[in-house]
């Protein structure tokens, strides 16, 4: 633990500015822990109302996965607009990461949506303004070309892309991921309609009900059914029922590129 004198809160302050803007997390968490504690009527409790010490300890609960540390921060201090979008961003991640797990996949736009609509954003990170999970065509195009390049990038470039885009960090990375996702999707779709195009012409992939049909003509006639009107009229309900059905489609969802 650092000796209280050798820091003021406001260099603690500085210091968890410059370990945040580097990136830095795991020391940054080094550094929160060293502090002493948030005690009523102690130097810790100072601390509490700086801002940028406040942001450092929900970014490091964050990439901690302490989740409900993260609320309870978000939650009990009211920060200034300059903060909102980072920490509106690690609300919703948060709260997407624990329904993945729940759930043990990504989620889509839609599920997403659903999250959003369930834990609202607090008044402490949020003064009213609508925030927009779209993006600009110029900034979609940069994160096309960064894409083709590296689908993924690692923190620095997420950084430098962040800085190039106006986005933060955590909106970078999910665009590349929904991204990727929307990739594999894609990729899937094919390759099935591609196996579905190999196969033989009239035939199914099991080659069961075609085979069938195309030697019904060798199976010897039911004697019931010879010659008598009620045969005709159930072969061709059969008929009738059988050209009627419909597969039922499989269809493949995938993430809006625009999700963040």
């Amino acid at each position: 633990m650092f000796p209280l004198p050798m820091f003021t809160p406001d260099q603690v302050a500085r210091v968890c500015e410059n370990l945040e803007e580097t990136g830095d997390i795991e020391r940054l968490g080094r550094f929160l822990w060293s502090l002493p504690a948030a005690v009523p009527g102690s130097a810790g409790e100072a601390l509490t109302r700086h801002e940028s010490v406040m942001r450092a300890r929900a970014l490091v609960a964050f990439h901690g996965g302490n989740f409900e540390g993260l609320y309870q921060i978000l939650q009990s201090h009211r920060f200034t607009r300059e903060s909102h979008a980072k920490l509106q961003d690690l609300w919703l991640d948060a709260h997407y990461r624990e329904a993945e797990r729940l759930r043990g996949r990504p989620l889509g736009p839609v599920e997403k949506y659903r999250i959003r609509k369930k834990f609202p954003l607090p008044r402490t990170i949020w003064d009213g303004e609508q925030k927009t999970h779209c993006f600009k065509e110029r900034t979609r195009s940069l994160l096309r070309e960064w894409y083709l390049q590296d689908p993924y990038p690692n923190p620095s470039r997420k950084r430098h892309l962040a800085q190039a885009t106006g986005l933060t960090p955590t909106q970078v990375g999910n665009w590349f991921k929904n991204r990727r996702q929307r990739d594999r999707a894609a990729s899937a779709k094919n390759r099935m309609q591609q196996d579905h195009s190999h196969l033989p012409s009239g035939s199914s992939p099991d080659g069961s009900l075609q085979d069938r049909r195309h030697h019904s003509h060798l199976l010897p006639p039911s004697p019931r059914h010879l010659g008598s009107p009620e045969a005709s009229d159930c072969s061709t309900e059969n008929e009738r029922r059988g050209t009627g059905a419909s597969t039922p489609e499989i269809s493949v969802s995938s993430d809006s590129e625009f999700e963040s």
